[in-house]
This record gives structure tokens, C-alpha cells and sequence, in this order.
């Protein structure tokens, strides 16, 4: 039976309905060019198809180049089809606990290297997420990730931060907005250096809107946003909720997060924490869509970014 698009609402659905190499060309032209193709190197909007290898051919004078549907995006310069990119995208954004490079290898008949490489240009797609702040009501707190640096050269241990409890782990800072009748609880993290006042006040004024109430344990790091902020504090040391003051809900998804990593992925480098961050927060963030809702919602940032590292 052949499957329309519309019809694509589960993996084995998926599988089947992009085997089709031109159905996964001209789906990948209807989310990256919705208005008409343009040409990635000039922006002109006449061109012409070269069938055989299923490329494009810029038809603008001064240009004349050709290119693919993978030129400009995450996919660039990778040999591997369509159908296992795709398929890739759908198995990474949909698997609750995140999915290591070795099962995606397995499911997708590749290399765990081209697997590894994959998996990382996709967690570039879902970087940052959405760029509005957090707003309303916000959570904010800091955990630590990761052990003792005992492979790491003693040069760069000394790059790791030291404090209570903290010794060789990196430190994640996280703002989560509250839900409301509007829209479900949302999240942003992102790996900071320290835990100073400095640090926190220009890191959090990234992620929440000025003017928000700002939920906080009694970290002094926080008291620089006092004057930006409501900020209301809830003193751990005596209690860990004060009516509706808590940071309860930031807590709860420090639990998610690191549930995540240490059962999925074992262990993740420091240097590649931050893409394990935006892979959890985009889909914790997207928890209330189906399969193909966070499919959809992954490829709106598939162009424009690349890994060049191997």
C-alpha cells in the first residue's frame, strides 16, 4: 500500500513512506524552500533539475552553480541518503531517553562514527530552540554533570571548576517557565563556568525576560538580578517549598536530564554537553506534540548549520 504524507504518523509508517527517494527530495524542498526553491549561493529563484543526480542547477547568470538539497544544512558533504537522514531525525527526536550513536548505527545498517557525526549535526538543528525568553513565572537553578576528569590531561583538568561537591564536573545552569493555561512548562539550559554573580546575571538575562517573577534556592549568585527581577527565594536550608515558591519544577527536570544521560549515553565529554542539553530541552519542550509534531518542528532548523569537526 502506498502511504501519503499526511498519513505519516509512526516510525514504521515513516520508514516505508521515505524509502521513496523522491518522496524524501520533495519533502525536504517543501520544508526548506515553502515559498520556491532558491539557490543557496546567490538566492536566485530560477533553476533547473539535473534528474540523474538529483541535483539543482542555478540558472542566474553570474552564478550558474549547482547544488543539492543538502548544501547549506546539516547535511552537507554527508554520503549518506536521505531516507537515513530523515529516519535518523525521527528516531533522535522521538526516543524519550535519547538514543546513543551505537543503537542509531544498528538501526540505520551504519557505521557508529558516521552514526556519531549524524547524531551531533542533528542536535545542531535543535540548538536553543525557541529564541523568545522564558517569561511570567520562572524557575532558575544550577546543577553539576559528570565525574572526576581522570582521562583528561592535567592541564585541562586545572579548566575545571572547583567548589563544593563540584570537583571536576562541569556546571549546567537551567531557567524553567512555569505552565500555564496558555502553554505547557518550558525549559533552557546552557553550561556555564561559574556560579558567580557576574556569570548568573548575564546568563539569565539571556534566557528570562526582564521583569519576570524569578524563583531561586538562596545562592548568593543570584542577588545581582534583584533589581531586574521579582525574585522570590525559597532557603533550602530551612525548607524546599514556601507556598508557591519552590524550584521544584527545575529540580524535577535536573532529574530528567541526568536519568538521560547516565542511562542513555553512559558518559558525555564536557566539549559535548551543550548538544546533549538542546537535544533533552527540545524534547521536553515539545512533550505535548505526537511523533510527527516533533518531527515537523526539528526540520525548521535544519538549514544554515553545519559541523565541520570529525
Amino acid at each position: 500500500m502506498t502511504l501519503a504524507l499526511h498519513q505519516v504518523k509512526s516510525l514504521p509508517q515513516a520508514i516505508v513512506y521515505f524509502s521513496d527517494p523522491e518522496n524524501c527530495l520533495n519533502y525536504l524542498v517543501s520544508k526548506r524552500w515553502p515559498n520556491g526553491v532558491a539557490c543557496p549561493h546567490c538566492g536566485h529563484n530560477k533553476f533547473g533539475f539535473i534528474s540523474t543526480r538529483r541535483v539543482f542547477k542555478c540558472k542566474h547568470k553570474e552564478c550558474c552553480k549547482q547544488f543539492s538539497i543538502k548544501v547549506g544544512t546539516i547535511m552537507e558533504d554527508s554520503p549518506l541518503g536521505l531516507d537515513k537522514w530523515l529516519i535518523a531525525i525521527w528516531l533522535i527526536v522521538n526516543a524519550k531517553n535519547g538514543i546513543s550513536s551505537c543503537e542509531i548505527a544498528r538501526s540505520l545498517d551504519i557505521t557508529q562514527k558516521s552514526a556519531w557525526f549524524l547524531l551531533h549535526r542533528i542536535r545542531l538543528a535543535l540548538q536553543n530552540g525557541s529564541l523568545e525568553k522564558l517569561d511570567n513565572a520562572v524557575e532558575a537553578d544550577e546543577t553539576f554533570i559528570g565525574g572526576k576528569a581522570r582521562n583528561m590531561h592535567k592541564d585541562k583538568r586545572e579548566d575545571k571548576i572547583k567548589g563544593r561537591g563540584a570537583s571536576g564536573k562541569t556546571i549546567v545552569l537551567g531557567a524553567l517557565e512555569r505552565t500555564t493555561h496558555k502553554k505547557i512548562s518550558q525549559v533552557k539550559t546552557r553550561v556555564i563556568k561559574e556560579r558567580d554573580k557576574q556569570t548568573l546575571k548575564a546568563e539569565i538575562s539571556q534566557m528570562v525576560e526582564k521583569g519576570s517573577i524569578l524563583y531561586t534556592d538562596g545562592h548568593d549568585g543570584y542577588d545581582s538580578l534583584n533589581a531586574e527581577y521579582v525574585r522570590l527565594v525559597v532557603d533550602h536550608a530551612e525548607k524546599y517549598v514556601d507556598g508557591t515558591i519552590s524550584t521544584n519544577g527545575i529540580e524535577n527536570y535536573w532529574t530528567l536530564l541526568k536519568r538521560a544521560l547516565k542511562g542513555t549515553y553512559v558518559s558525555v565529554e564536557p566539549f559535548h554537553l551543550f548538544r546533549s542539553l538542546d537535544e533533552q530541552s527540545f524534547r521536553f519542550n515539545t512533550r505535548d506534540g505526537n511523533d510527527r509534531d516533533r518531527f515537523e518542528e526539528s526540520l525548521t532548523s535544519i538549514a544554515g548549520r553545519r559541523i565541520t569537526y570529525s
